[in-house]
C-alpha cells in the first residue's frame, strides 16, 4: 500500500488507501478573495490566523497555504509573504502544511522555514516545471502533489491525463523520488460543463491507484463550478470519488455537510477503527431540522386516499 507522510514539527499524517480520509484545507489561499489578498499585502494577517483555527477545529489533517496574492499587487513578493504566511501558520496550528505556488524561488523559500515534512503543491508534466521542481523535491525530501497537465494544456481525454500522470511519476523516479511521494491530482472537471465528468475522475484515480500505486487528491469543489447550491453536489462527490480509491482532498472543512461525508465514508470504507471518530463526533448530534421542529404542532393528517409524505421522509431521517 502507497503511504505518503507528512509531518508538522510534532504531527505525522499519513495519506494511503488505508488511511482516513486527508482533507487539506484550502482557505488560506486568497485566490478569488480580493479582500484577504489586500489584508495580506498590507501585513494584516489576522483572516489567515482566523482560517487557520477554524479549519483545524473543523477536522482539517493538513493546511494548504498559498499567498499569491499577485492579482491584487502586482509588485508583491510572493517568496516573502509566502515565507511569513507559512512562520505564522505553523506558530498557530500543529498539522502538516501543504506548501502552494506556482513560483519556484516562493517554493524553495517556503520549504527553507517548513518545520517537519510539508506537502509541496505542485508539479506539472511540463519540461520546465519539472526541471525546476522534481531537484528541490529530492533536496527536501518532501512529498509533491502532481498535476495531469503539460505544455498542450489540461486534456479532456482522461487517457492523456493518465499519461501525464505516468510521466511525471517515471520523471521523479530519476530524482530518486519513490511513487509513495507523489500525490497525484487527475483533475476535476466541472460537471455543469461536462456530464462525464464524475465517470471520467471515478476511472481515472481506479487507474492511478491500481497502476501506478499512488495517492490521489483533487480540487473538490471543481465539481460543482457554475451550478447552484454547489455543496450538495460537493458532498455526494465525496464518498464516490473515496470509493474509487481517492486518499484526499483540498476542500473546505468548515462545511459541516461535507465533513459528515469525509467521515461516513471512512467508516464504511473501515478507515475508522470501531467508528470512533464517527461516535466521538457525533455522539451528542442533534439534527437541525429536529431541532427547529421542536415544540411545532403536529402537521395536520393527509386527506383521505393520500400517502402522508412528513412521515415518510421523517422514517428516512430517522
Amino acid at each position: 500500500m502507497s503511504r505518503t507522510i507528512v509531518a508538522s514539527a510534532r504531527r505525522e499524517a499519513v495519506i494511503g488507501f488505508d488511511q482516513p480520509f486527508c482533507v487539506i484545507g484550502e482557505r488560506i489561499n486568497p485566490t478569488g478573495r480580493k479582500k484577504l489578498a489586500a489584508e495580506m499585502v498590507e501585513g494584516n494577517f489576522e483572516t489567515v490566523k482566523k482560517d487557520a483555527l477554524e479549519q483545524v477545529a473543523a477536522g482539517a489533517t493538513m493546511l494548504d497555504v498559498n499567498a499569491g496574492v499577485t492579482a491584487v499587487d502586482p509588485n508583491a513578493t510572493e517568496p516573502d509573504l509566502l515565507v511569513r504566511t507559512v512562520q505564522i501558520v505553523q506558530s498557530l496550528v500543529d498539522v502538516p502544511l501543504s506548501i502552494d505556488s506556482s513560483v519556484t524561488p516562493a517554493i524553495e523559500a517556503a520549504l527553507e522555514v517548513a518545520e517537519g515534512r510539508p506537502l509541496v503543491n505542485s508539479v506539472t508534466g511540463e519540461e520546465e516545471k519539472l526541471e525546476a521542481i522534481m531537484p528541490l523535491i529530492s533536496k527536501y525530501d518532501v512529498p509533491v502533489v502532481a498535476i495531469s497537465n503539460d505544455e498542450t494544456g489540461i486534456s479532456e481525454d482522461p487517457d492523456v491525463r493518465f499519461a501525464v500522470a505516468k510521466k511525471i511519476v517515471e520523471r521523479a523516479s530519476d530524482y530518486g523520488i519513490a511513487a509513495h511521494d507523489i500525490v497525484v491530482d487527475p483533475l476535476v472537471m466541472p460537471i455543469g460543463a461536462m456530464g462525464t465528468a464524475g465517470r471520467q475522475v471515478f476511472r481515472l484515480v481506479r487507474r492511478l491507484r491500481e497502476e501506478l500505486g499512488v495517492n490521489t487528491t483533487c480540487g473538490l469543489s471543481n465539481i460543482s463550478f457554475g451550478l447552484p447550491h454547489r455543496h450538495g453536489i460537493n458532498a455526494a462527490f465525496i464518498p464516490m470519488v473515496i470509493a474509487s480509491g481517492m486518499t484526499s482532498a483540498i476542500m473546505n472543512p468548515c462545511r459541516p455537510q461535507e465533513m459528515e461525508m469525509v467521515r461516513a465514508a471512512n467508516v464504511l470504507a473501515g478507515n475508522d477503527a470501531d467508528c470512533g471518530n464517527w461516535i466521538r463526533t457525533y455522539r451528542d448530534h442533534a439534527p437541525a431540522a429536529a431541532n427547529a421542529n421542536a415544540g411545532a404542532a403536529p402537521a395536520p393528517a393527509a386527506s383521505s386516499g393520500g400517502r402522508r409524505r412528513g412521515g415518510r421522509a421523517a422514517r428516512a431521517r430517522g
